[in-house]
């Protein structure tokens, strides 16, 4: 069977090298706006639908992006329904509102839950026979989308950058990606002024879940040269800022730069996939509505620690690129000296290291999904058995 899985990753590997995966086009602050708005090239008074939360709506976070559409002779709808994490009702609402209206672009405003919704809310206009369930999986959309521009207000999903999206059907507690190259935005602008409002937390856990997608990037077996440079990167800018943005919430260059780190780290995850981080990570938003970047931030080590000396080399990649370590001690401690980086910014950024909601008779069922997932889409270096992701989980629980 992990033959198969292993046959499979070679393919998702070939598909990256002969075929590509296409990059958004990047604008940067409000000039970056401008042009990026231009860049959709509609006739004046066209509707863009706008979709963004209503907690970022009541903070004003969208107005200046509103004005700014209108000041080019657009007209706006705003969408403000998206959950947390978003559900199916919100991409059919979302959709609903798009063709009341006419609209002919989207633009989303918000963290990744928004720019997920957006994504699918785009191949729901452009495949409006589909059910949003049938997106599933690879490839399923196969259309252009409408014209579009994502605005992330947090540093960490990389939403912005990259192929996938994913939606929560509450019913039957499940999540689904969809993961198509039509889904990576046209446009990404990233103002650095739209995530200084974030309270500390939110700014720790969302920066520690773009750490996750550049050290899952760098684990997985599929990664290249592009993915590798751009996951270093993200994982250095990540080290160096993220102490200063959670500490002084307006000091604009560590914001900046913060984006930048999640906007690398999209790159390089969507192009090698995640890993066990993520799987166990989507099981907890999806049965307990925990917040994605917490669920990684609260992960990260316990998975690291269980890969163990199968990953030194990697992780002593990032202890040098990141200058965590010297260059003259051996492997096995520039790898120790990461995973003392990483644990001390977790404790410096006050992340728990357990959940309350799990339930222990959850466990066996949260590991099974956890792995159905896992298995085979994800390149992982090593294979998890089931017994293995159970213990995980139990050592973040505080279930006795």
């Amino acid at each position: 069977m992990f033959f198969l899985y292993r046959l499979y990753h070679f393919i998702l590997k070939c598909i990256v090298i002969f075929i590509g995966i296409p990059n958004p086009q990047l604008h940067k602050n409000k000039s970056g706006l401008t042009n990026a708005i231009k860049a959709l090239q509609l006739t004046e008074q066209s509707y863009v639908l706008l979709i963004t939360d209503r907690t970022l709506q009541e903070l004003g976070i969208p107005t200046s992006i509103i004005s700014e559409v209108q000041r080019q002779k657009l007209n706006v709808m705003i969408f403000n329904q998206v959950l947390p994490n978003p559900t199916i009702e919100n991409v059919q609402q979302g959709f609903a509102l798009y063709n009341k209206y006419q609209c002919q672009a989207i633009i989303s405003v918000g963290g990744g839950s928004v720019i997920d919704c957006a994504k699918l809310i785009g191949a729901k206009a452009v495949r409006p026979n589909k059910a949003i369930t049938e997106f599933k999986g690879l490839f399923k959309v196969l259309k252009r989308l409408p014209p579009n521009i994502a605005i992330p207000t947090t540093a960490g999903t990389g939403s912005e950058t990259t192929v996938a999206a994913v939606v929560n059907c509450p019913n039957t507690h499940l999540k689904y990606a969809a993961t198509d190259f039509v889904l990576v935005p046209h446009h990404a602008v990233l103002l650095p002024e739209l995530t200084t409002s974030l309270p500390p937390h939110i700014t720790a856990t969302t920066a520690i879940d773009a750490l996750t997608h550049a050290i899952e990037a760098l684990l997985s077996i599929n990664c290249m040269t592009f993915s590798q440079n751009r996951a270093l990167e993200a994982c250095a800018l990540i080290f160096d800022n993220l102490p200063t943005a959670y500490s002084e919430a307006t000091h604009s260059y560590a914001r900046s730069q913060l984006l930048s780190a999640s906007f690398y780290a999209g790159q390089a995850f969507t192009r090698t996939s995640v890993g066990y981080i993520h799987a166990i990570s989507h099981q907890l938003s999806a049965n307990y509505n925990t917040p994605h970047g917490l669920a990684n931030a609260i992960l990260l080590m316990p998975v690291l620690r269980w890969y163990g000396e199968r990953i030194q080399s990697r992780m002593a990649l990032i202890a040098r690129h990141c200058q965590l370590t010297s260059r003259i001690h051996p492997i096995e401690r520039q790898a120790d000296d990461a995973l003392n980086a990483i644990e001390q910014l977790l404790i410096q950024c006050k992340i728990p290291n357990s959940f309350t909601e799990i339930k222990a008779e959850d466990i066996q069922n949260l590991a099974r999904a956890a792995l159905n997932e896992a298995h085979p889409d994800y390149p992982v270096p090593v294979f998890m058995s089931h017994h293995e992701c159970e213990n995980i989980i139990k050592s973040v629980s505080t279930v006795n």
